[in-house]
């Protein structure tokens, strides 16, 4: 048995849960807009990505199971309300602004300077989506 000063240990990975409603626009989205690499699919209802290094699961809604029994998964049901968001640190947010934006992502406003940080935000093209927040050390 694991003691309180054994977790976490060395293997343990952090996953972002993201509930959704059309896997294959989720899975474009993921991929061919924002770079994550596909690591595995299962059943036509889920999806595994990495991204620089974290992972994304990205499920399709459902009800409770014996493990959950008393949840129940759904899409975010109004664009402009968010419970979360994935914050993608970037180097330059103006460039990426610029590539983000060529291979489709569509953004709320252009990069916007607050002083400290240069940022924007993002939708996933999956409809209604939490709002993706790209922050910059620099740029």
């Amino acid at each position: 048995m694991m003691t309180q000063a054994e977790f976490p240990t060395e293997g343990v990975a952090l996953t972002h849960l993201l509930v959704i409603s059309d896997l294959d626009r989720s899975r474009h989205f993921y991929r061919d807009i924002v770079g994550a690499t596909v690591y595995r699919e299962y059943g036509g209802t889920s999806c595994v990505l990495n991204f620089q290094g974290n992972w994304l699961l990205l499920v399709t809604g459902g009800g409770p199971t014996q493990d959950k029994p008393t949840v129940t998964f759904a899409p975010p049901e109004n664009p402009d309300t968010v419970s979360h968001e994935l914050t993608i640190r970037v180097p330059d947010c103006r460039a990426a602004y610029e590539t983000l934006t060529a291979r489709g992502a569509v953004f709320l406003t252009p990069p916007v300077n607050w002083g400290r940080e240069i940022r924007c935000f993002f939708r996933d093209l999956e409809n209604p989506r939490p709002i993706w927040y790209t922050s910059p050390e620099r740029g």
